[in-house]
């Protein structure tokens, strides 16, 4: 019984700083908040309690990370089990973007994974480590393999760019809609669901539109 509680309050503990960890990273940026901070904001008593349960500023960043890709990596195997085998580029971008902001939908209002993500992603140090753990996915492998072929006859490079292209663009639309919400502002779109579907359209168009050799 007592091993039950302690294995409780531990994980309660973890969980905390999760959740502190992620809402202070979005609103200030990784590398302007520390260990400490964390600890002190998640009223730990101890300051070095960020390590004690998680290790570096990087183990920190993989466990936030996976604190929700559980979730939308089980979208995302449904919305690919649910595509026609003549599934077309338009098909395969929405389960390129529908996981995450389907997850998004059910954080609430203020949610900050988006925010965070966006941070993460502009970091050169650890930004890395977001993509190690999106690319560890079989289901996003696959995802990505068949937006490849849908593109046609682009040439290695076009698609190359144009992924960069629709990566920063999910990235950054997912966060300033996520900073709308959460602050109350006016948004093209009002919920989630729409907003992919503005998203979707835009890297659509990206994908499909003429090009110049480099």
């Amino acid at each position: 019984m007592a091993k039950t509680v302690r294995t409780d309050r531990v994980n309660a503990t973890r969980e905390l700083i999760l959740v502190t960890a992620e809402r202070m990273f979005a609103e200030r940026g990784i590398h302007e908040v520390s260990n400490r901070q964390i600890s002190e904001a998640a009223g730990q008593g101890n300051n070095t309690a960020v390590g004690y349960h998680f290790g570096t500023k990087a183990d920190l960043i993989r466990a936030i990370l996976r604190r929700h890709s559980g979730a939308v990596e089980e979208r995302r195997q449904e919305l690919v089990a649910a595509l026609p085998p003549d599934a077309d580029l338009r098909a395969w971008v929405e389960v390129l973007v529908r996981p995450t902001t389907d997850y998004l939908a059910t954080l609430g209002v203020p949610s900050w994974m988006a925010r965070f993500t966006a941070q993460l992603a502009t970091d050169p140090a650890l930004r890395d480590v977001m993509f190690e753990e999106m690319l560890g996915s079989p289901t996003m492998l696959r995802v990505i393999d068949a937006l490849s072929e849908s593109m046609g006859a682009q040439p290695p490079a076009v698609r190359m760019e144009r992924g960069a292209m629709a990566r920063i663009l999910i990235v950054q639309m997912n966060a300033d809609f996520e900073r709308a919400l959460a602050e109350n502002q006016l948004t093209a779109r009002s919920t989630w669901h729409d907003m992919a579907t503005g998203l979707i359209d835009g890297i659509v168009a990206i994908w499909s539109a003429p090009f110049t050799t480099p």
